[in-house]
């Protein structure tokens, strides 16, 4: 098909213009009000019913449900309106506005990944919505580069959007149909100070953090032995002691101690079980010298995704772009849509490579390519009659 290159970058443009920084750190974070009011706009005009919804309990921050067509089911073409924090000083140029040079176009967010929604204003642009069979949605949310809280409002109200979701995080268009899950603790020991020159005047939170970190590693030892997969190029769980902070003098006992990992598990792993695995681990520590383990979570956390192979829209996907299912090993938010019981995969422009980073750009011959693949999936899912079986709970 031929691309509207002109068209595509107006309305890319527009949304690299708008500053939507998700960040953990309060000085960094924007609202992403202006990107979900030009999204809100650009799919009005092309027919959609929009709602633009607030998160519940992060102030500034916001959905989009577009949908255009009624039925049952329907395909989802679900991205977050966030970006990474930036330093302007390390880019050729404004990260704010959209610059083509060498067949790139470069923006903040260009590729990770305000560039998926322009692709699907393209597929959508000539439907009729009076010949659809099933809905199209267009899912924006909000704040998936820090704690997904968008992901999760939709998550927590137990509403699937529709039946299939493609994420368009940028694969190159490679379908994604498992990822990795991850996990960030924080875990500290609450000791009691006091002169070195006698321990029995203090009880060592360092002491106990060794002992804590000990058992980690050997919990990461019986992890490894009891998951494998060979679909990922890091066929097993990882655990990464990341840093730690404790003392505050040679000569006195260590008071207090905290530690931060992070744990990326593998399909068939829950971050729920994991934590309360890690718990009753620590527990006898805590018991046997008489210390407090306080165990605390820095970020929420996303499970792992797995998509069988033989679903409808994995089958669909490889079809269309004639490449293999893979994994990869980040995260996305896929895995809230198949908690939703719908099916789902990871697939968009773009190559996660130039992604939180200075000059991060887009590639334009992958634009028209991946806007074929949208338009077919259209097709196959909205615009005709598939042997897909009945839907079941549990069964995306």
């Amino acid at each position: 098909m031929t691309l509207n290159l002109k068209r595509y970058t107006h309305h890319l443009s527009r949304l690299v213009a708008q500053r939507s920084v998700s960040c953990a750190l309060p000085e960094w974070d924007t609202s992403n009000k202006g990107v979900i009011d030009q999204l809100a706009e650009d799919f009005s005009e092309l027919g959609f019913q929009v709602e633009v919804i607030a998160v519940p309990e992060h102030p500034g921050k916001y959905n989009l449900l577009a949908t255009l067509g009624r039925g049952e089911g329907g395909l989802v073409f679900a991205g977050h309106s966030d970006t990474v924090p930036f330093d302007a000083k390390h880019w050729s140029s404004d990260p704010f506005t959209l610059t083509e040079r060498d067949g790139k176009l470069y923006g903040l967010g260009a590729t990770d990944m305000k560039g998926f929604f322009p692709a699907v204003m393209e597929a959508v642009r000539d439907i009729d919505p009076t010949k659809l069979q099933a809905p199209i949605i267009v899912l924006a949310t909000a704040d998936e580069e820090s704690s997904m809280s968008g992901a999760r409002a939709l998550l927590n109200t137990g509403i699937a959007p529709g039946r299939y979701a493609v994420v368009g995080e940028p694969t190159g268009m490679r379908p994604i149909n498992m990822h990795k899950g991850i996990l960030m603790e924080s875990i500290r020991v609450l000791g009691k100070s006091g002169h070195s020159s006698n321990p029995a005047l203090g009880n060592s939170a360092l002491e106990a953090m060794h002992e804590v970190t000990g058992e980690l590693i050997h919990y990461r030892q019986e992890l490894q032995t009891r998951f494998h997969n060979p679909g990922f190029t890091v066929a097993v769980p990882t655990l990464n002691l990341g840093c730690i902070h404790g003392g505050d003098g040679a000569n006195r006992i260590c008071g207090e101690c905290e530690l931060h990992f992070d744990l990326r598990s593998v399909p068939g792993m829950h971050n729920d079980e994991l934590r309360a695995e890690i718990n009753h681990r620590l527990a006898p520590i805590a018991e046997r010298r008489q210390i407090d383990i306080v165990f605390s979570t820095l970020f929420e956390g996303v499970d792992p995704l797995l998509q069988p192979r033989d679903s409808d829209l994995i089958r669909a996907c490889e079809m269309l772009t004639g490449v293999t299912a893979e994994a990869v090993g980040f995260a996305t938010e896929a895995p809230f849509y198949r908690q939703l019981d719908m099916q789902a995969v990871v697939m968009g422009p773009g190559s996660i490579d130039q992604a939180h980073q200075p000059d991060e750009f887009i590639a334009i011959d992958q634009l028209a390519p991946a806007i074929k693949v949208l338009k077919s999936l259209i097709h196959h899912f909205c615009q005709r009659q598939t042997s897909a079986p009945p839907h079941h709970k549990g069964q995306a």
